[in-house]
């Protein structure tokens, strides 16, 4: 159905009521909404265009550029050294898809530090990730000719949540006996590495050796 609303004009008109920019976002986009539902061009809409430069004139007394641009890196690096993995695990990521997409980005990332962890060479395994439903987590899963390792979020609790396994091979998906970690073990690769040796009787990873160069 095509239909335009005038109340967004007057809005656009009258501004004084828009004191926030949260409140001035939420006009702007039901005005964008307004538009798209008309069938009118966003671009050349006069409400809009007179609320996004009503939008522009309420941060203009907020701190400069270059002030805001160093709050945005100072909290890109906070981000960065906060491991969302243990976060997540905690409070789960069931019917939330923005979490859920987030800890398998970064539940894969962590199998891959784990796997330089433990000497595996490039080509000797996968990582690979499955989102299953929205009431589950789904898991990312390191598979490698002599490791298994298992990242889900199940009815055991976060202390359980890694699951890791002797396999022979990367077509062996049964393996040997269930061993169970916490995620912030997965999160210190070199210490989880090291156990992972020791209850699975792995060898310790043959070092690479030098290339002769004539």
């Amino acid at each position: 159905m095509s239909y335009d609303v005038a109340f967004r004009y007057q809005l656009a008109l009258e501004p004084g009521a828009l004191t926030t920019i949260g409140a001035t976002l939420h006009a702007l986009q039901a005005a964008i909404a307004d538009c798209r539902n008309a069938g009118l061009m966003i671009e050349s809409d006069p409400a809009v265009i007179l609320l996004a430069r009503h939008l522009s004139t309420l941060c203009a007394d907020r701190a400069d550029d270059a002030e805001l641009r160093h709050a945005c890196a100072a909290q890109i690096a906070e981000l960065r050294s906060r491991p969302m993995l243990k976060t997540l695990a905690l409070r789960g990521v069931a019917y939330d898809e923005p979490a859920k997409r987030l800890f398998h980005s970064e539940g894969r990332s962590a199998m891959r530090r784990l796997a330089e962890a433990l000497g595996l060479n490039d080509g000797s395994f996968d990582v690979r990730s499955n989102k299953a439903g929205p009431a589950v987590s789904g898991e990312v899963t390191l598979h490698g000719e002599t490791i298994w390792v298992q990242m889900s979020l199940g009815p055991f609790g976060s202390d359980r949540a890694i699951c890791f396994r002797k396999v022979q091979g990367r077509q062996d998906h049964i393996g040997e006996r269930n061993h169970w970690a916490a995620v912030p073990e997965l999160l210190e690769p070199d210490r989880f590495a090291a156990r992972i040796r020791r209850d699975l009787r792995l060898p310790l990873p043959t070092p690479a050796q030098p290339r002769l160069v004539a």
